[in-house]
């Protein structure tokens, strides 16, 4: 079955105070839109059709560099706009709260180590707040288009919350200034969403 590019859950403009209308349209529409046709032709044909997404994800070691790379590209830009939002910013309540205090210090802490990963990730890639096979939140980076659920992460987990650092994701407003970009995220984060991903990890 082919995969289809979900809608926005909200307008270009409506994280604006972070991210410009037309880089969002742009990286939906065009970066987007191209992993999901880029995965579909990849697949097509093969017995990698019957398969999920996830499956995919789970056995990239053998699949294909196409599958491999756009696979993780319509995996975690879907992730990635579902955790922001226009009414996001602030800071995580309860549980989700309570964990990030209990690991990381601090909810500061952890914003700090979470921009930081993104800042030493060299070149394209993404930072993620994951919990492990442990249980335990980890803070971690993968590059191009990998993600936690590859079985070729470093890092391997379930991602909570997950921060794009290619510069198609910032560059029209930010440039180079990555830094800029990562301190500004923080303002769009939809901590309802990204609690509802840390209570289905902890199942």
């Amino acid at each position: 079955m082919a995969f289809t590019l979900p809608d926005l859950p909200y307008d270009y403009d409506a994280l604006e105070r972070s991210i410009d209308a037309r880089t969002m349209e742009i990286h939906h529409t065009k970066h987007h839109g191209t992993y999901v046709n880029n995965l579909n032709n990849a697949i097509a044909g093969t017995e990698m059709e019957d398969m999920s997404l996830e499956e995919l994800l789970a056995n990239a070691s053998k699949m294909p560099a196409a599958v491999r790379n756009n696979g993780g590209g319509h995996w975690n830009h879907t992730f990635f706009w579902e955790i922001m939002g226009p009414n996001g910013g602030g800071e995580p309540t309860g549980e989700l709260r309570e964990a990030i205090n209990s690991t990381f210090g601090g909810f500061e802490d952890f914003k700090q180590q979470l921009i930081q990963a993104g800042l030493t990730r060299f070149g394209s890639g993404w930072a993620w707040l994951v919990m492990d096979d442990s249980g335990k939140l980890v803070v971690t980076s993968t590059p191009n288009q990998d993600n936690p659920l590859m079985d070729v992460a470093e890092v391997k987990g379930t991602p909570i919350l997950g921060v794009d650092v290619w510069e198609h994701a910032y560059y029209l407003r930010y440039q180079n200034r990555r830094p800029d970009y990562l301190q500004a995220w923080w303002d769009v984060v939809n901590w309802d969403k990204v609690a509802e991903n840390y209570a289905n990890a902890k199942g």
